[in-house]
Parts: structure tokens; sequence; C-alpha cells
């Protein structure tokens, strides 16, 4: 047990193993005498204060200033709850505030907790300085395991590689901490790499888990290996210890569809549904949906729309997720057919759904109906944001309508939160109109705006001081909107992220 320690998204099972792998004792601060108010829980004291600039050190304190009971494990749960609604400030001061209290015996796994929460708040380097400052003896597979997993998420690989040798050489490594390094390897494109350490895994009989294979699979689906993703899904459906998971045809899936071969893709997508489980529907039907887009199967997208709306419970997110799907299909008629519907039902509004459609609209050049759309938000009490107006500015840009391209930038300026980031190539392309029309009234109102809006943006009217229409150098190129900035847009703006919904 470790009683003291100095002070100090990612593969969140690997920490959740350390963290459930420890001894179990229950260490409580019971009252010595009832208070005199019950009050609410403390987990409900907490999460009344989701500000994060906000400490909840001195609501833990006064807990026990009322001599309330508490326990390590609640304080563990409570920690569990923050992390998973990505309150790490909070969970990191928690962790801290147990480690700082003589009475509360914490186990290795609390230590390896906070070193990833330090990681997530403070950095890596925190993080190692956090280890290292830790004596040899508190040192254990589950705060080596921390480390490894800190070092996968920041991508440092020679650093992870540096600590799985010393895990190997105090004989720390375990399928999780593999799994790590098989999926840091898949990220940074070492396939080489990952091929060894599969048959190193093979060579030491580690056992393989379903994130293992579905790690190795997706491995070989991005370096378009189909010869070795369809020999890794055979040796997985031959082998009586592996469960077939519905992901693992999902992944085998978007390997087929990279190179174009739809009817295996199509295959594997029936074969995947047929192993999804009630819990697992939800996204598994919106990865359904998104996957038959890509192959142009109207038909199959609708039908999973259909059993989507009959099996799961319905968010926002299911209404845009069909919404890119028809848009992949250039089918923009259904796709205001689904947004007029989640308009009526909706419990909650999203400014996202109503900017899609406007996004999809402007990339076609609907001007008039992305407009109609906007007002249609107005009508209804909804306020467009910074981010619609710049897609409405950018509709126009393209269009080479720059006088409304110039209106919808002033209108996306003023909609825009302090700080918040706008779109170079509109805002550059938009300066050098007015700069080419002599029309630096219109230029100072600009950079008005967007200093009262709390933007700084010095450095672009530095370098339209020096533009010339004349000018050829590639520095000024960087003023107009090329097909790479396009392509950059539209895919922040009208995708639905396939792979952040694995």
């Amino acid at each position: 047990m470790i009683k003291k320690l100095s002070q100090s998204r990612s593969i969140s099972s690997l920490i959740r193993v350390f963290q459930t792998d420890t001894a179990r004792t229950l260490n409580t601060i019971t009252p010595t005498k009832t208070p005199s108010s019950p009050g609410i829980s403390l987990f409900s004291r907490i999460f009344k204060y989701p500000d994060p600039k906000v400490s909840i050190v001195p609501l833990l304190d006064q807990w026990v200033k009322e001599e309330r009971s508490i326990s390590v494990e609640e304080l563990r749960k409570i920690i569990r709850q923050l992390r998973k609604f990505r309150r790490v400030k909070h969970a990191l001061q928690i962790s801290q505030w147990m480690n700082d209290k003589s009475f509360l015996d914490l186990t290795s796994s609390d230590v390896a907790i906070q070193l990833d929460l330090i990681a997530k708040v403070h950095g890596v380097e925190e993080a190692e300085k956090f280890f290292n400052d830790m004596p040899i003896s508190s040192k254990d597979f589950r705060s080596y395991g921390a480390l490894l997993v800190c070092y996968a998420d920041a991508k440092l690989l020679e650093k992870a590689e540096a600590v799985m040798q010393s895990m190997k050489e105090l004989n720390y490594m375990q399928t999780l901490s593999y799994n790590v390094m098989l999926k840091l390897y898949s990220h940074c494109a070492k396939l080489d790499k990952l091929d060894s350490l599969v048959q190193e895994m093979e060579d030491l009989d580690i056992k393989f888990s379903k994130f293992t294979y579905n790690t190795i699979l997706n491995a070989y689906a991005e370096a378009l290996d189909i010869d070795q993703l369809e020999k890794l899904l055979t040796k997985m459906e031959a082998d009586p210890l592996v469960t077939m998971d519905w992901n693992a045809y999902v992944v085998a899936a978007k390997g087929y569809l990279r190179v174009r071969n739809k009817v295996k893709a199509l295959e594997s997508l029936q074969k995947s549904e047929q192993l999804v489980a009630v819990s697992s529907r939800k996204i598994a039907y919106e990865l359904y949906m998104t996957m038959y887009a890509r192959m142009g199967n109207k038909e199959e997208v609708h039908r999973i729309w259909k059993l989507y709306k009959s099996r799961c419970k319905f968010y926002n997110m299911g209404y845009l997720c069909m919404m890119s799907s028809l848009a992949k299909m250039d089918d923009l008629d259904a796709a205001q057919e689904v947004f007029d519907e989640w308009e009526v039902k909706k419990s909650t509004f999203d400014i996202q759904l109503p900017n899609f459609l406007i996004s999809a609209y402007c990339k076609k050049g609907l001007m008039e109906k992305a407009e109609s759309l906007c007002q249609r938000l107005l009508d209804n009490g909804n306020e467009p944001n910074g981010g619609t107006w710049t897609r409405v500015a950018f509709g126009y840009q393209k269009q080479k309508q720059m006088e409304k391209a110039v209106e919808a930038l002033n209108k996306s300026i003023l909609a825009s939160e302090p700080g918040s980031k706008l779109y170079f190539p509109v805002l550059d392309a938009c300066l050098i109109y007015l700069k080419e029309r002599e029309d630096l009234d219109r230029i100072e109102h600009i950079k008005r705006l967007l200093a009262e809006q709390g933007h700084d943006y010095t450095h672009v009217f530095e370098r339209l001081t020096m533009y010339s229409k004349e000018e050829t150098n590639a520095d000024f190129k960087a003023f107009e909107l090329t097909e790479g900035d396009e392509h950059t847009l539209e895919k922040d703006l009208l995708e639905v992220g396939e792979e952040g919904r694995n």
C-alpha cells in the first residue's frame, strides 16, 4: 500500500484495469456525530460545479469539517465519473487531495490514475517528472503501464519503446501493455514493428484480446494490406477462443472500401450486423449508415435509418449522421426532410444540424437555400453562430459573389465567440477583394470588428499591406482559396468523423 507520494484519450481500458486490479480495502472516515442537516451527497455537490476554473478542494475540506463519512472507494467512483465526463482537472484535484490525506491508504492503482490525470491536465513532461520522483519501491506494472499510455497518447514512439523495454526487463508486460504499443505502431504506420510485436506475442504465448485483434486488423486496413487482413480474419473465425465482434467486420469493411471492393465490404457489413448487441446498436447503426453512404447504397442507408429510429434512443447525433450520409449520396432534398423531422421532434437545439445543412447547400452553390435556412433559424428564435455565417461567406466566395461574402464575414465576426478561430481563406479572400477595390474604410471596419470581438489577426493585416495583385511570390498565394483549403473546410464542416465514432 502506498501512503504518500509527491504531487505530480487514451486507451482507457488499460487504466480501468489498473484501477480495478487492486486491493479493495475500504478506508472510511466515520463521523463521531451526525450532522444537524443531512444535505446532499458528496457526489451531487461536486457535480454541481462543472466549471474547471473552480477548485473543488474547499468542498472536500468542508465535507470532512462537517464530520461526514467519506471512503476511498467513494472517491474513486467520483473520479471515474469525472473522467467519464472529461472533467479531468477536478478528477486530478480529488486524486491529489486523497494523496495529501495521511488517513487514506492509497494503492498503486490510485497512483497510476493520478499519473494519467497529470498528463491530461499538465502534459506528458509533468507526468514523467511525477513518475521519476516516485520511489522505486512504489513503482509497479500499473505505474509503468500508465506512463506507457501517456507516451502512446502523445505519439512519443521512442519514449514509449524505452518504457516497454523496461517493462519487459521487469516482467511487467501484459496483453494490455502490448495492445498499447500495437495501437501506437498502427497510428505511426510502423507496420514492420507491429508485425514484429505480434510475432513476439505469439512466441511468448501472450493471449490476444478482442482489442488486440481489432487493432491489428485496423493497421492492415489502413495500410491496405488486404491479404494480411483476410488471413487474420480467417484465423479469428477459426479460433474457438475468439468471440467474433461486430466491429472487427466494420474494420474489414473499411479496408475493402479503401480498395474499392464494394462486394466484400457489403459482405463484411452484413456479417457485422448479425453480431451487434443491443448495447452497441446506436454506434453500430451510425457507422453502418455512413459506410453504406460511401458505397452509394441508398436503400441500405434508409433501412438502417429505420432500424435506428425503432431500436435506439434518439439523440441529435443520429439525425446528423443520417443527414451526412444523404449528403454523401448527393441527396440534399432527403437531408432537408431529415432536418425538418428533427426540427419537429428535437428535445434540445443543436446548431451543428442546421450548420451542416447550410454547409452542404453552400458547397453546391445553393445560396438561396442556405440563406433561407439562416432566416428560418432567426424566425424560430435560434441565433446563427459565427460558424453559420462563415459557411455562408465561404459559399458566396466560391460563387465569386464577394460583396455578399464580405457581408457574411462581418456577420460571422459579430456572432463569433471571443478568441475563437476564423477560417483564414475566407477572411483573406474578403480582405484582398476590398484592397483591390481600394476600399480602406471597410478593411478598417473588419479590423475594428475583430478587435472588438477579442480576435488578434494583426499578422493578417500586416501581410495584406504587402499584397499586390500582380505579385506572383508564393508567399501571397496563401491569400487565395486553394483546392486544399476548400477540401479542408469541407472535411471539417461536412463530414461526421468515422474514426472518432469507433
